[in-house]
């Protein structure tokens, strides 16, 4: 699916509120920060949230200028950490919640239901679920031996990458391909397909009905 972009967005259109909740190095922090500095995506990014202190992300925030907090698991259980991130998004006063390689399980606060989206580097159903984050994704994408792979945007949901799927993308797997050339390949697609469904959420073209996404015209 292609979305049409018509930057500079108008005077008059808001731009979204971000929150980006990370645990690594940042790419796909790195990727909205470049996609709204070039004017490609019409959004902010008001807080940044880790829950790990000394990550790449951190740095990448603080390059940027962006406000960044810790709040790491430590002594919480699953609500009292859930309360203490969703607090802080509140705080900033966002519109729209992404986990961008966050791998905490966070659970979703009734207010934010359908308002946290989620990247994952592979075509859902297919290797996610607990235990599948960065490069074991690709591994057993090879093991397999699947002859397309991917990444999905999807709602998140109180459970490991089974909320209603936003976007799709497929790559190519090659016969010569390791997990870190298809990361590549599928990080590529990641980058197109996470500005696109905040963009079609930001223009109010999203519409859940159970666990399916309409895009409205």
């Amino acid at each position: 699916m292609s979305v049409p972009r018509t930057p500079p967005f108008d005077d008059n259109q808001k731009p979204i509120r971000l929150a980006v909740c990370v645990s690594g190095g940042g790419t796909t922090l790195q990727n909205l920060i470049d996609q709204i500095q070039a004017g490609k995506l019409h959004a902010q990014i008001s807080v940044v949230i880790a829950d790990r202190p000394g990550i790449g992300a951190i740095q990448k925030a603080e390059t940027a200028g962006l406000p960044a907090a810790v709040i790491t698991k430590a002594g919480l259980d699953r609500a009292e950490f859930s309360r203490q991130v969703f607090d802080a998004i509140t705080a900033h006063k966002t519109d729209l919640v992404i986990l961008g390689g966050f791998l905490s399980l966070l659970p979703i606060a009734p207010a934010f239901h359908h308002k946290v989206m989620n990247i994952h580097p592979s075509l859902i159903p297919a290797f996610c679920g607990r235990g599948f984050h960065g490069e074991a994704v690709h591994r057993a994408a090879l093991e397999t031996g699947v002859k397309v792979s991917g990444c999905t945007v999807h709602f998140a949901d109180d459970t490991y990458d089974t909320g209603p799927i936003i976007v799709q993308k497929v790559v190519p797997v090659v016969d010569d391909d390791t997990p870190s050339s298809l990361a590549a390949r599928v990080f590529d697609a990641e980058c197109e397909a996470l500005p696109e469904a905040i963009e079609l959420y930001r223009a109010g073209r999203l519409q859940v009905e159970g666990r399916r996404v309409r895009t409205r015209v």
